[in-house]
């Protein structure tokens, strides 16, 4: 009952799928793109500890007429007065204190940056898990398919009893009949099955995304393994450390409370100061002087401090310890479903070991009984509706088997995944 990959497929392993996926799925290559903008955005100068410098240059000019009439009835007129000013200057200015609100922002920004980071590695994780399941409902598939197929070759083997018991004239036309409708239910059931394989291949390839969706591949692994060993202890405290979610609640806090310090800088004074070089030329046309330059340093520094805003510093000081509130009651409630969910699938993950084992007994118990079914209808004594039903338990048995073996490891993988460690599927 194992399946056989035909000549060319190419052979994945778990790994393989793993690693092609974390090159081009195109959630990840986004998230790492998301994750590069909050990188660039984690500078000095985006927090305003860099000062900034301005070149400006100008060239303007005006072209006028003038007519100037005097007291005594004389009159003056000036037609196409051509003047023009050329400007250059470099600005210098810089933040020198602003409440701190400088040193506060390139923080948030690095915590910003750090979010960023968590984001992509809670896409992987995701991506992983998700992965991980896909190909195991793969193999599951399969497996469910050889299982149909042996149970062809099991109503194959009763249909050539029958018409070899009809040819000596110790059966009847009825019960070749009969076999022949059980092969052909059995073949239906198989090509049934072929499509809901090839649905989970095609499934995987595209979570891998590859250009080419219609990719038969067939797997290194042919059975479904489950790791027994997880111990709640030892996972609850795993999550209480690696997990993802909480990692970025417990970051969304920590910005929460530098958006707070943000706010009260503004109550601070804020001392500012500019310096520059100009360089100015003046020309005229009609004028005692030709031409005018005039160059030079220039330099300042601002001191101010808001008294009075209408009262709306109060009220972002008042919204933001409300906001810091509400990212603490966040994480609690994070930290909350986590716990409820490992408890959850720990109780699953336990109560489908105990099915494995129950089932397998079942399975041994089942290929016995056909083994002893199909000697006795050889023999005839037993009827074709009990061997039916005998065959029907040992696949029903063994579908079972296979069903809690993947019930088993999706349980795993989420543990796995909670805990913060389903990267190891990756080692």
């Amino acid at each position: 009952m194992s399946f056989i990959p035909a000549h060319g497929q190419n052979v994945y392993g778990l790994k393989d799928c793993i690693s092609i996926g974390l090159e081009r799925n195109f959630s990840i290559l986004i998230a790492k793109n998301d994750e590069t903008i909050s990188k660039n955005n984690y500078t000095l100068g985006n927090a305003g500890l860099l000062p900034t410098i301005n070149l400006n240059g100008t060239q303007s000019g005006t072209l006028d007429n003038s007519t100037q009439k005097n007291t005594d009835g004389s009159k003056i007129s000036s037609n196409g007065v051509f003047n023009t000013v050329t400007v250059g200057s470099a600005v210098l200015g810089m933040n020198i204190f602003s409440g701190f609100k400088a040193v506060t922002t390139y923080k948030k920004l690095g915590e910003l940056n750090q979010v960023g980071q968590l984001n992509t590695q809670l896409t992987v994780e995701n991506f992983v898990s998700d992965i991980v399941s896909g190909y195991y409902n793969y193999i599951l598939q399969v497996q469910l398919m050889n299982n149909l197929q042996y149970a062809l070759v099991l109503s194959r083997e009763r249909l050539r009893i029958d018409e070899d018991r009809y040819l000596l004239g110790s059966g009847s036309k009825l019960e070749v009949l009969q076999s022949r409708v059980y092969v052909n239910s059995d073949s239906s059931n198989l090509s049934r099955q072929n499509e809901v394989v090839r649905t989970a291949q095609i499934r995987l390839n595209q979570m891998m995304a590859l250009e080419n969706l219609s990719n038969e591949f067939s797997t290194r692994d042919t059975s479904i393994d489950v790791n027994p060993n997880l111990l709640y202890e030892k996972l609850l405290e795993a999550t209480l450390v690696s997990n993802t979610n909480l990692l970025i609640a417990a970051r969304n806090k920590t910005i929460s409370e530098y958006d707070y310090k943000l706010i009260v800088s503004r109550s601070y004074p804020y001392l500012n100061f500019s310096g520059g070089y100009s360089y100015n030329v003046n020309t005229f046309t009609q004028s005692s002087v030709k031409n005018q330059t005039i160059n030079g340093v220039n330099y300042g520094l601002t001191l101010g401090v808001t008294l009075f805003d209408g009262n709306n510093q109060r009220r972002s000081i008042h919204n933001s310890a409300i906001d810091r509130n509400s990212k603490d009651l966040a994480y609690r409630e994070v930290e909350q479903a986590i716990r409820a969910d490992l408890l959850t699938i720990y109780s699953a993950y336990n109560n489908n070991l105990r099915l494995i084992t129950l089932e397998d007994q079942n399975y041994q118990t089942a290929k016995e009984n056909l083994d002893i079914a199909l000697e006795r209808y050889k023999l005839g004594s037993l009827s074709g509706i009990d061997l039916r039903e005998v065959q029907k338990s040992l696949l029903d048995a063994r579908e079972r088997l296979i069903s809690a073996h993947y019930q088993t490891k999706l349980a795993e993988v989420s543990l796995q995944l909670i805990s913060g460690r389903i990267m190891e599927y990756y080692k």
